[in-house]
């Protein structure tokens, strides 16, 4: 079944491993662990001299504060897009949080994920 055709529930319970890792992976500035549920597309755009700049040049992205909920998903085209409410343990205020997941073969991968 694809990722569109569950339920909101089913989705978060898959999206929310998949946040939690590269939240944790970002704050450790773990490539490796941050890249081990990328999309293949993703992959392209995210190699570990770029994430090592934003790293460097973002506070936010390595100082997320863990166990954030989900708000919610919204369904376009063949992604779905789980956004979180997202604090940090060092930048004041709260964030919005965006994980697009979607079918790669057999398997739910990333194809977007951002911090707003």
């Amino acid at each position: 079944m694809s990722i569109v055709d569950k339920s909101d529930n089913e989705i978060i319970s898959i999206a929310d491993p998949i946040w939690q890792n590269l939240v944790k992976s970002s704050n450790i500035k773990d490539y490796g662990g941050f890249t081990r549920d990328l999309s293949s597309q993703m992959l392209y755009g995210a190699n570990e001299v770029e994430l090592g700049k934003q790293w460097s040049t973002n506070k936010l992205l390595s100082s997320l504060s863990e166990g954030c909920k989900a708000i919610g998903c919204l369904r376009r085209g063949k992604y779905v897009t789980i956004v979180y409410k997202q604090t940090s343990t060092e930048v004041s205020g709260d964030f919005l949080g965006r994980l697009v997941l979607g079918d790669e073969g057999d398997e739910v991968k990333v194809f977007g994920a951002t911090i707003f």
